[in-house]
């Protein structure tokens, strides 16, 4: 369906504990406010929501370490977020926020409809509880020895260091991150969503209705989940922070924050709809209206499967027509991190380059990470301002507001034969149109600048200022040329650029109110004889001094992680395991392997899918070891493998043993090898 009559467009509820840096800006918020303003002027009837996502154990735990209370954090934060979305033009409808009672009241009216039905699954099962703390654990606040490479400090969903996806069960003597004590294990009742029951539908729905429209990661990821077999989930759980279970049995629990989180767009839809007196049922029951999640890779599985099977099951709801989803974007050769302090801050760009929103809005949608993980530079973004907005779009601007004052007394001059630009502008118009209805921002900017590039060009090759003496109509013909296409940027622009098409429409001296997206592409925007406003420069060039800074700043965070990571790495060298017998070691089947095949596991950044050859079998053995080594490098390299280890599925791919691996004390890993070639399947003793 093309001809939609509405559209909702949600971003991703940012978690309210924290400071949001530029990743999340490009990965979810800034194509979405893009495309927002391009369905905008169109006219389009749309809603754009978002909001802060307040509840969940992670805040609970926060305040406990802060000695202060989850209110106080969510408000100090709610603000500070929305003021940087505000600042960096996020044109949100409503920046909403999952704490306030309608929207309590909405996540509870979902879970009672499910309740109610008999949708849910009742389950009692043990989990880990903090004596000391008086709080069950959530898995991520559970250390312990990783069963699969003895890591001491594995935590209960996953072994950061052998990528072993786990549960707390699985640890070997585990103990609480909030205590320090070993948790016991206590009987807890909670309601589990049977998103298996709900399989043949999504594969409908998601495998053969999105198989084409899709990004291929969003669509990837989701049919891999639903491939490898979808498991009932608790939608529950508990503590005292979040949405209260509305049963008379559940005192003490509450909704599982991935369940209230994405009904944070339908209540904030309502608040909107509250204080515009519209019907908010319209964006979200009917069937004319295009339901759009903007989000990180790291949230596709929640908006692709577990909301849109929630959406499903109440049965009254539209589900996501798309879910254009990003990569990551890394900050000068590392993952960003705002834990590790190896990040750009919103907020603290915003206080160092006030008056460069643009800039940053510009090279962020210039490297937009729609297919891979791409990667902010500095430098690169001091090269992209510099030699793209200051010398191309800014310089066509400046040199013919410029030249039309001086030869023309700031009018627009009488065009005489102009050259035909509407067949160009139009054809350009339709190019960014199509990129962006297809999510492909990248694309869509580089036809916008396209524009900017054409006119130059015609001031060059036309040379304006040299004909003016003999030939004023030829000057002004070329000069009224460039006012139409300056004036067709500052349309086409804006979704990209809000704040530069403000300027230009100020400089034009014209209400932009006046102009929608289909009037780019006219020949006759500009009038004769029209006024044009006092011009001024649109950038200013990026000094070196400024990037050194910001470089400089970044080396000393790097130089004091490298500190720490050598820190724990001597304390971990020097940490000696419990005593065991030979009994113990004697159950161990060490044996000489060669590997044979070697591949990455897809959508798995550590993993590679081994195919070792054992003498006398040949294994799969999946090993977390993606990082150090490229598959095609290690191929025909003997190893050591436990042999007698239970079979695990990783990803979906059985793996049968483990490599042995070494680790330095920098955090390289290294292949335990025989030092002489030995024959396959040789016995280590």
């Amino acid at each position: 369906m093309t001809n939609w009559k509405r559209y909702t467009i949600t971003a991703a509820l940012p978690y309210a504990n924290g400071s949001k840096h530029i990743g999340h800006l490009a990965g979810a918020y800034l194509p979405a406010d893009t495309y927002v303003r391009y369905l905008r002027a169109q006219k389009r009837d749309v809603v754009f929501v978002c909001g802060s996502d307040e509840h969940g154990t992670a805040i609970t735990i926060q305040a406990m370490q802060e000695n202060t209370t989850p209110r106080a954090i969510i408000n100090k934060y709610h603000v500070l977020i929305k003021n940087s979305f505000e600042k960096l033009g996020i044109s949100f409808d409503i920046y909403h926020r999952t704490s306030e009672p309608l929207h309590h009241e909405t996540a509870q009216e979902f879970f009672l409809d499910f309740y109610n039905k008999g949708l849910f699954k009742e389950v009692t099962s043990e989990q880990y509880f903090d004596e000391e703390k008086k709080v069950f654990l959530a898995d991520r606040y559970i250390v312990g020895t990783c069963p699969n490479c003895g890591h001491d400090n594995a935590f209960g969903d996953q072994c950061e260091k052998c990528g072993k996806a786990l549960s707390p069960n699985e640890l070997i003597n585990p103990r609480s991150t909030l205590s320090g004590a070993a948790p016991v294990l206590r009987p807890t009742k909670h309601w589990y969503l049977p998103l298996n029951e709900y399989e043949p539908w999504l594969k409908q729905w998601l495998i053969r209705d999105h198989a084409k429209d899709w990004k291929q990661n969003a669509y990837g990821q989701s049919k891999s989940w639903i491939d490898a077999g979808l498991q009932p989930r608790a939608m529950t759980r508990d503590g005292e922070w979040g949405v209260k279970v509305p049963l008379p049995d559940a005192e003490g629990k509450v909704l599982y924050v991935w369940f209230d989180a994405p009904i944070g767009y339908i209540s904030a839809t309502k608040q909107w709809a509250k204080e515009n007196n519209t019907r908010w049922e319209l964006y979200w029951k009917d069937s004319d209206t295009r339901l759009v999640h903007f989000v990180g890779k790291d949230n596709i599985v929640f908006h692709c499967i577990i909301f849109p099977v929630m959406l499903h099951m109440h049965g009254d709801y539209i589900v996501p027509d798309n879910v254009p989803a990003n990569e990551f974007l890394n900050l000068e050769g590392d993952k960003m991190s705002t834990s590790r302090k190896w990040s750009v801050e919103m907020h603290e760009y915003l206080e160092t380059f006030p008056d460069k929103v643009d800039e940053l809005r510009y090279v962020l949608t210039s490297i937009a990470p729609e297919t891979k993980d791409s990667e902010f530079l500095w430098k690169d973004y001091q090269t992209r301002v510099n030699s793209e907005l200051v010398a191309i779009f800014g310089n066509l601007v400046n040199r013919v507001l410029v030249l039309t004052d001086k030869y023309f007394e700031g009018k627009v001059p009488k065009a005489g034969e102009c050259s035909d630009l509407k067949t160009y502008v139009t054809g350009q118009r339709e190019k960014i149109s199509d990129a962006l209805e297809h999510f492909k921002f990248r694309d869509a900017l580089s036809e916008m600048m396209n524009i900017a590039r054409h006119g130059n060009k015609l001031l060059t090759e036309k040379e304006p200022w040299k004909t003016f003496k003999d030939n004023p109509e030829a000057t002004g013909v070329v000069l009224y040329d460039c006012l139409q296409i300056i004036t067709n940027l500052a349309i086409l622009c804006e979704p990209f650029l809000p704040f530069t098409s403000q300027k230009l429409f100020a400089m034009l001296n014209v209400d932009e109110r006046n102009f929608s997206w289909k009037d780019a592409g006219r020949q006759d925007l500009m009038k004769v004889g029209h006024q044009l406003g006092k011009a001024s420069l649109l950038y200013q060039k990026i000094e070196y001094e400024a990037m050194d800074k910001e470089i400089e700043k970044l080396q000393k965070i790097k130089d004091q992680n490298s500190k720490i990571k050598e820190e724990k790495a001597m304390e971990t060298t020097a940490e000696a395991k419990p005593e065991i017998t030979f009994d113990d070691f004697s159950k161990i089947d060490i044996r000489v392997g060669t590997i044979v095949a070697a591949e990455k596991v897809e959508k798995a950044d550590k993993l590679l899918k081994l195919t070792v050859d054992l003498g006398f079998e040949t294994r799969t053995v999946v090993s977390g070891i993606a990082e150090f080594f490229k598959p095609e490098d290690i191929i025909g390299t003997q190893v050591s493998v436990v042999a007698n280890l239970a079979p695990r599925k990783l990803r979906g791919i059985e793996s049968k043993g483990m490599i042995l691996m070494s680790e330095d004390k920098e955090g390289k890993l290294h292949f335990v090898s025989p030092k002489d070639l030995t024959d396959n399947g040789s016995t280590i003793k």
